[in-house]
Parts: structure tokens; C-alpha cells; sequence
């Protein structure tokens, strides 16, 4: 267990903003986390940071677990995964498509660790994390208790989830538990896949090709942190209403458009930030990335403020032109 004071936040955080907590505590097991409570202090539990935007040093202790582990129970449906909280996500479906364990091919190289994708709902190239995860072990801080949650406990939605909303701040989550399957069934609709796909010639993929093809656009198209700081997708994808999308594709007949059901419609983001012409653009020391508007970088030495002042400054533009609120993914402190 790692137990330190007045520590930088700077290689916990990969917009590469430099803040301060007054104690970092990194525990590798449930016995070690339970052997600090109770914690009375203001309490901020991290993962890889890859979803956080830091505004300000942190006066209370920072938690992270570094509790690991990956193993697999088999059963007549398929096969149950359970993770510590510590491992770090792409290891996870690296690991599964190795053992022929499918299912989360799709979510290969988002960033962050398990625990993380537990609260955060990760999703990306039409699945949802939501879609494989069977429970959710956690520790409650107030008392010490150990809870296991079912999905439907969780109330997952589009990036949403119960720890995220009421729970927030309540549960150290300890292990995931991910339901896959022992058949591998592409899913190849959302995005470029195909074309991707084809250019390889390829039309009938194995996991781990598929799996390859998924990093190769995520690479392609989105910055390395270690090279400008940024935290990925900076806002969620709005889900507007049958209304609202049919007047706009009346006005933009080319804009891309996801199926929800027949009252909803989900517009990417990315795509009405570049018609507002923010691709590419630079204020101060923040920017917007060239080759995928909805990422938000650190062009170098940027604060967390001045990466807020990008966000609001996109957001009316945004809503100004579409009448439409977008909103942030990254959990901003």
C-alpha cells in the first residue's frame, strides 16, 4: 500500500495538468482499503485518470486501487470474467480474446481501468460495457460493508450509471464481473469497421482481427496522451428527440445519425463541433484535436481552467447553431 502526502496528481491525470491532493493512498487489496477507515476527510477516488480534468489541487486524500487479478469461471452460457478494479481495461479484452472469451472486442484501447468502466458505462463502436457486465463488488466507505450489485442495481445508461449519480462518492469498487460469451458474433455496423475491414481484405474477421482493426482507428484518429494531454472524448454523444433530429437532418441532409428507438435519435458531437469550425483551432494553451473535434487537448502547460474555458466556449457555439446542450464525459474537479 502506497500511503503519501502533499503528492502531484501529474502522471495520475492524462491531460498532463499539474495539481496537488494532500494525500495519495494506492491499495492492492479490500483488506488494505478497509484497514484505512474510517476516511472522514473529502475523498476523491481515481482510476488511470484518463477521464479526469483536475482545476484545482485536491484538499483530502486521493484514492486508487491497484487491486489485481483477472479470472475466469466458466458456465454452460458462455464464460464470467471477474477483474480487480486495478487491472487496466484493454488488458481485460486482450486477455479474453486470447482465451476465444467474446464479447468485448469492440472496446478495445479505451483507456482507464476496470473499476472505472464499471462507474463510467464505456462505450464505443455500438457496445456498451453495460452490455457484459454481470456485478459490480464494492466496499461502502461509511461503514466498511461489502455489497455485490447486479447490473440492473447499477441503472446503467449512456455513460451513466448509479455511481456517477446517488452513489457517487458512496463505493470503492473492488472487482467487476463481465458476462461474455464462448461465440464470437461481430459486430461490425457502427462506424467505419467495415470499410476498415475491406481495406485489410477482410469480410469475415476473427476477434482478434477485429480487435486489431478497432486500436487501428482509435489510434488513427486520437492523440497519444504521452504526446499532447488529453482525456479522450471530452463530450458524451447528445440523444435528441424524433422531433428535434428530423429537423435538422431537414437542414443537414449528411449528418450522421445514430438509431436509439422510435422517439430518439443519438447526433455525434464531434461532428456539429467541427461544423462550428472548432477542429483543429487553438485558444491559449488548449485546442481542439485535428483529426477528431471531440477531443480537447493540453497543446502544452494548459490549466484545467483554461481547458473549462474551451468547453463553455464549444457549448455555446453548439447550442447556438443547433439548439442543442452537449455536455462533458470527463469527471471535472
Amino acid at each position: 500500500m502506497k500511503d503519501i502526502k502533499n503528492y502531484s496528481l501529474l502522471r495520475h491525470n492524462t491531460f498532463g495538468i499539474e495539481a496537488r491532493c494532500d494525500r495519495f493512498v494506492e491499495v492492492g487489496s479490500e483488506a488494505e482499503f478497509q484497514s484505512l477507515l474510517p476516511l472522514t476527510e473529502p475523498l476523491l477516488v481515481i482510476g488511470r485518470g484518463s477521464n479526469l480534468l483536475l482545476t484545482q489541487d485536491f484538499h483530502g486524500t486521493v484514492l486508487r486501487s491497484d487491486i489485481m487479478g483477472i479470472q475466469v469461471v466458466a458456465g454452460p452460457d458462455g464464460s464470467h470474467v471477474r477483474c480487480g478494479s486495478g487491472v487496466e481495461w484493454d488488458d481485460v479484452v486482450g486477455f479474453c480474446v486470447g482465451q476465444g472469451i467474446y464479447g468485448a472486442e469492440n472496446l478495445s484501447l479505451i483507456p482507464g481501468d476496470v473499476g472505472a468502466s464499471a462507474v463510467q458505462n464505456i462505450g464505443a463502436y455500438g457496445v456498451e460495457v453495460k452490455d457484459i457486465i454481470e456485478s459490480v463488488e464494492a466496499i461502502e466507505i461509511a461503514t466498511g460493508t461489502k455489497y455485490t450489485f447486479t447490473n440492473a442495481d447499477c441503472q446503467y445508461a449512456y455513460r451513466h450509471s448509479r455511481f456517477k449519480d446517488e452513489w457517487r462518492g458512496r463505493f470503492f469498487i473492488t472487482y467487476v464481473t463481465y458476462r461474455l460469451s464462448n461465440t464470437f458474433c461481430p459486430k461490425l455496423e457502427y462506424g467505419n469497421i467495415r470499410n476498415e475491414l475491406a481495406v485489410k481484405g477482410i469480410t469475415e474477421p476473427t476477434a482478434q482481427q477485429l480487435r486489431q482493426v478497432i486500436i487501428d482507428i482509435r489510434r488513427a484518429k486520437l492523440p497519444d496522451p504521452k504526446e499532447e494531454g488529453n482525456a479522450g472524448s471530452f463530450f458524451m454523444n447528445p440523444v435528441v428527440s424524433r422531433a428535434k433530429y428530423e429537423a435538422l437532418q431537414a437542414q443537414y441532409p449528411q449528418m450522421p445519425h445514430y438509431y436509439i428507438d422510435a422517439d430518439h435519435e443519438k447526433i455525434p458531437a464531434g461532428w456539429m463541433i467541427d461544423q462550428c469550425g472548432w477542429k483543429g483551432r487553438t485558444v491559449g494553451r488548449a485546442g481542439v484535436h485535428s483529426k477528431q473535434a471531440l477531443v480537447l487537448v493540453n497543446r502544452g502547460g494548459a490549466t484545467g481552467g483554461e481547458i473549462v474555458a474551451l468547453c463553455r466556449q464549444i457549448q455555446q457555439d453548439v447550442k447556438q447553431r443547433f439548439g442543442i446542450e452537449i455536455h462533458p464525459e470527463v469527471n471535472i474537479i
